[in-house]
């Protein structure tokens, strides 16, 4: 499995921008692909996964109706859209891979992308 995140860049808080993350190497029908986070000094944390087959999603608290994750399965990408950004959500995002459902936790996804940087300056 290879991940392969694209997207981040500098904005100004209150803006939008959207990651990708293509997937490789196999079906992902029976998986979910999670977005995670990591800001400088902090931990990994939970931001966004979608159920590949189904299209389920779940989103931390923190970003719901400011971020929205989607997939096209032609083309084996899933979007991370993220709307009125805040400079707390500085970060770098990654995106990660695991069979079965969705999961929160950073340590139940087995296969992860590089990062992409995102600045969101105040």
């Amino acid at each position: 499995v290879q991940l392969q995140a694209s997207g981040g860049g500098l904005v100004q808080a209150g803006g939008s921008l959207g990651l990708s993350c293509v997937a490789s190497g196999r079906t992902f029908s029976k998986y979910a692909i999670g977005w995670f986070r990591q800001a400088p000094g902090g931990e990994r944390e939970f931001v966004a996964a979608i159920r590949w087959d189904s299209g389920t999603t779940d989103y931390t608290n923190s970003v719901k109706g400011r971020f929205t994750i989607s997939r096209d399965t032609v083309k084996n990408t899933v979007y991370l859209q993220m709307n009125s950004l805040k400079p707390e959500d500085t970060a770098v995002y990654y995106c990660a891979a695991r069979p079965g459902g969705i999961a929160t936790i950073h340590h139940e996804y087995p296969y992860w992308g590089q990062g992409t940087l995102v600045t969101v300056s105040s």
